[in-house]
């Protein structure tokens, strides 16, 4: 299978590249819009890596689409299409880069906030729980475990990292403070409604939804009034972390449905973490992707076939 480490659209313009997706600008229907198209690309440590993981970009998005249909009682979002032969005329020279992978969405004015639940400890909430005994400035019991579930799910918002670097956590009160609190406490509602949800259906999959984030924008409605809309991608193995909830155990790093063989492979070479990313062995990025194709069979009920 073919690996897409980069699109190409000619003279579409192309806006920027993040880690793992290629972002144009397009009009849809006379308005302004974006192009999101998943790549294969794979970061590690706030690095691409020198290969790519065949068909994770669809994968990605396939599992967006997924939830975005699941989710949209709740919050409305961003998708216009992901139906190729829907997209303006001056895509179709290109649809075999676009199949699968790619999104036709609304342009919004996102929040600078990365809007985070956590169900679970883990991953910098179980750093600086250790460090202080709080998440975000929240409170924990004592004696709590990597991996333990909390209490009751917390909100605990982040900045937005421009540049590629980790985001970094954030009171409450900094978030009201950066979007208004009205705002602030609108996002909090619509993260955790989203999260119950999703973890709610997660578990009936034999999965435990650990943590998510997701980013939120608003885009114009009828006249002058505006709509707040989930953006970006959503619950995926990206962007949260997923469990086998039969094989959870709290007191050390679950194993997860994302790129952990990636990151232990890199750990085994003692690579520096600095660049040139290396490039990955065969049986690394087979395992990977077999694992983020269960994460979508799981979570869907179906196989996808790439």
């Amino acid at each position: 299978m073919s690996v897409l480490l980069q699109s190409n659209l000619g003279s579409v313009p192309l806006i920027g590249r993040g880690k793992v997706r290629d972002l144009y600008s397009v009009k849809h229907d006379g308005a302004d819009a974006l192009l999101l198209v998943a790549s294969d690309r794979i970061s590690a440590f706030d690095f691409v890596l020198g290969s790519g993981i065949p068909g994770k970009g669809k994968i990605l998005t396939q599992i967006s689409l997924f939830w975005f249909e699941l989710l949209a009682d709740i919050v409305p979002n961003h998708l216009i299409t992901a139906e190729v032969s829907e997209f303006p005329t001056e895509l179709q020279p290109y649809a075999d880069q676009l199949e699968g992978r790619t999104m036709l969405v609304k342009r919004a004015e996102m929040f600078p906030v990365e809007c985070v639940a956590r169900g679970y400890l883990a991953g910098s909430g179980w750093k600086e729980y250790q460090a202080t005994g709080t998440v975000c400035g929240i409170a924990l019991p004592a004696e709590l475990q990597d991996g333990s579930r909390l209490p009751e799910p917390l909100f605990t918002p982040a900045t937005k990292s421009q540049d590629g670097a980790h985001d970094e956590n954030i009171p409450f009160s900094a978030m009201e403070d950066a979007i208004g609190a009205a705002d602030a406490a609108e996002l909090r509602r619509l993260t955790m409604a989203l999260y119950t949800k999703a973890a709610t259906h997660a578990e009936k999959h034999g999965l435990i939804l650990a943590d998510t984030k997701f980013e939120f924008g608003r885009v114009s409605s009828q006249g002058s009034t505006t709509q707040i809309i989930l953006g970006d991608e959503a619950l995926t193995p990206d962007s949260s972390r997923f469990w086998e909830a039969a094989s959870w155990r709290p007191g050390g790093a679950q194993p997860s449905f994302d790129k952990q063989f990636v990151r232990d492979y890199l750990e085994s070479i003692r690579w520096n973490k600095q660049a040139p990313a290396p490039a990955l062995p065969e049986d690394v990025v087979n395992r990977t992707q077999a694992k983020y194709l269960e994460a979508f069979r799981l979570l869907t009920g179906h196989d996808l076939v790439l």
